[in-house]
């Protein structure tokens, strides 16, 4: 028995998930003795993508925050996987961590999964002298201990 390589188009529907089989009826192997073919089973699998991570019908995102926009709050830009965007309020003091859900952002589907947003905070890699010596007052006026909760 001789197998034929083919190529074939597949309309991966809506809404499909990680994992998800397919059913292409008819475009399995053919059966012996010239009986008709069988059906040809594909698994769903998510290539990586840079930005956003699958899990179910959610799309998890890490959004980056600089120091002063979680302390202060107010609204950012948040890219949704459409190549859209939407803004996003942070309340006043939001830590790194902290969830957000844009509900019906997420996988589109009959029902369509939401996107989660969790904040991280960053830090420049270089700061001016005028940033450091902010940083600096901010350190001194604040009766902030970050590592409270530790007891140390």
């Amino acid at each position: 028995m001789v197998n034929k390589q083919r190529t074939l188009q597949v309309k991966i529907p809506k809404g499909i998930t990680q994992g998800q089989t397919m059913r292409l009826k008819g475009q399995g192997q053919a059966a012996p003795g010239g009986g008709s073919r069988g059906d040809l089973y594909l698994e769903v699998n998510f290539l990586p993508h840079a930005l956003y991570r699958v899990e179910g019908k959610d799309i998890s995102l890490d959004l980056p925050v600089a120091p002063w926009e979680a302390a202060l709050g107010g609204p950012v830009e948040v890219p949704l996987p459409d190549g859209k965007s939407v803004k996003l309020t942070l309340p006043e003091g939001s830590d790194s961590g902290k969830q957000f859900r844009l509900k019906g952002k997420g996988i589109p589907a009959k029902v369509p999964g939401n996107l989660i947003v969790s904040l991280k905070i960053v830090t420049p890699a270089e700061i001016s002298e005028d940033e450091k010596a902010a940083y600096q007052a901010l350190k001194e006026v604040s009766h902030f201990d970050a590592r409270a909760a530790l007891k140390v």
